[in-house]
């Protein structure tokens, strides 16, 4: 670990960046080198300054974040990026990640939640706001427990064609050993997956293998 990280600022408030440099430097070890209001001008700082961390907002004048990270990418000397954020959707989070993205920070986060990033970010590591992990496992959970729902909703024979489509069978394997027509198999499979909310070609044995254990 470097004995000094540095770290640039991009925000269009200038209280809110004044607030965030104050928080970051009474840390040991971390030094805020610029904190500028655009993307564009993040990009000049960048090429200049050649900061370990940019700590960005997503939603900005002239570029946005994902704009920025985008041609940050491009840029022969690599730099680790944070969003710091009011945005707290998965979408948006799965795209910061696509994007290669480390960091995603709430902006109703406690001010330890930032310098945590910064070390785990040092380390190597990923890093979400706590009160954003807490949403996606709900979210999850919320999805777990409408699936196991729709499994009510099954007939005892679509159950059983659902738990060989989990041991990778195909529709005429299903229906030699359920003894009934292939065309039948594809009715059942047809059937499930109305019942279950599913669409695309591989959303049914996706759910199969996900829900083997509850079949």
């Amino acid at each position: 670990m470097k004995p000094e990280t540095r770290i640039l600022i991009v925000d269009d408030h200038a209280i809110f960046r004044r607030g965030l440099r104050a928080v970051i430097e009474a840390e040991p070890g971390l030094r805020v080198i610029a904190d500028v209001e655009n993307g564009a001008e993040a990009l000049r700082q960048n090429d200049e300054l050649r900061p370990d961390i940019i700590i960005s907002d997503l939603d900005m004048p002239l570029m946005d974040g994902f704009q920025l990270v985008k041609e940050l990418r491009s840029r022969p000397v690599p730099v680790e990026i944070i969003f710091l954020t009011i945005h707290g959707d998965e979408d948006t989070l799965s795209e910061a990640l696509s994007l290669g993205v480390k960091g995603y920070v709430l902006k109703d986060s406690s001010a330890s939640d930032i310098i945590d990033a910064i070390k785990a970010l040092q380390q190597g590591y990923h890093f979400t706001s706590p009160s954003m992990t807490s949403r996606l496992v709900n979210r999850t959970e919320r999805a777990r427990t409408s699936a196991v729902s729709g499994l009510s909703d099954l007939t005892s024979t679509e159950r059983r064609v659902l738990h060989l489509i989990a041991d990778y069978k195909t529709s005429k394997q299903i229906a030699d050993e359920l003894c009934i027509h292939h065309r039948t198999v594809d009715n059942h499979r047809t059937n499930i997956s109305a019942k279950l909310g599913l669409h695309g070609t591989h959303a049914l044995i996706k759910f199969a293998l996900q829900h083997k254990n509850e079949l």
